[in-house]
């Protein structure tokens, strides 16, 4: 009995992983998949949130080089998004490191709900300059402060972050979703791999279900980010509003 339960442990970790994978890479929002399915494979919140960190890496890895490699990503124009991501990223791991289990246990799932549903109802904002905005002291200013807000964010929860750095980006920057995108899959690899040495440090990750599960989640990103790229706004924005939908629902069954 408990070798069946291991293998639907394992085929559900491996399936999520793959699907979140793509769902993060074409919008982001893989983690409001993968945090619950942690936390229902027994393990405690912090537990959760640090294996996830591990397993989301690979993935965010994955799609920020493929968007890299399709010149659809400038690390030296986003440099100060980059430093400031990392900062937040560690500040916020610290930050829920010291919240308590009783009180993570009653606040992500409203968390991830509350997401999954901002993600719905605020739309990207449409543009179709594939251009990047002129670098001043304004747009310095607006990626050090984008990029430490979203990074604290990611660093405490992390659901959605990917979501959220498309439609800011978007919003902000005048850039069309495909850019945003590349952006977006990139400052989120940053959030993870700083939150994930953070978390390491903390003691808080489950290496074998990170491994396996993001072994998944690469492969996902990989089919997911050159989809992206193939298709375009065009395909990002139909899969984006039918994930977030999917898992609205899902948590709310869950969570009442």
């Amino acid at each position: 009995m408990d070798l069946v339960l291991d293998l639907n442990l394992i085929f559900t970790l491996c399936s999520v992983g793959f699907i979140a994978g793509f769902i993060d890479a074409v919008a982001g929002g893989g983690g409001m998949l993968t945090i619950p399915t942690l936390l229902m494979s027994g393990l405690p919140p912090h537990l959760a949130l640090g294996t996830n960190k591990l397993a989301a890496t690979f993935g965010s890895f994955t799609a920020s080089f493929t968007f890299y490699k399709k010149r659809l990503f400038d690390p030296h124009f986003w440099r100060f998004s980059l430093l400031a991501t990392a900062v937040g990223a560690i500040i916020g791991t610290i930050v829920v490191n010291h919240l308590s289990t009783d009180f993570l246990d009653k606040v992500l799932p409203v968390l991830i709900m509350a997401t999954a549903l901002y993600t719905l109802l605020v739309k990207t904002v449409a543009n179709d300059s594939s251009k990047l905005p002129k670098f001043t002291k304004k747009l310095k200013l607006t990626q050090l402060i984008q990029g430490l807000t979203l990074g604290f964010y990611d660093g405490v929860a992390g659901p959605g972050t990917g979501a959220f750095w498309t439609v800011s980006s978007a919003a902000l920057y005048k850039m069309n979703i495909l850019i945003c995108s590349g952006l977006a899959r990139s400052t989120n690899f940053i959030s993870n791999l700083f939150s994930l040495i953070t978390f390491l440090y903390l003691g808080q990750v489950n290496f074998i279900l990170g491994l396996l599960m993001g072994l998944f989640i690469m492969a996902g990103s990989w089919v997911g980010a050159h989809s992206a790229i193939k298709f375009g706004g065009k395909f990002i924005r139909p899969v984006f509003i039918i994930v977030v939908v999917c898992l609205s629902i899902n948590l709310a069954y869950q969570a009442w």
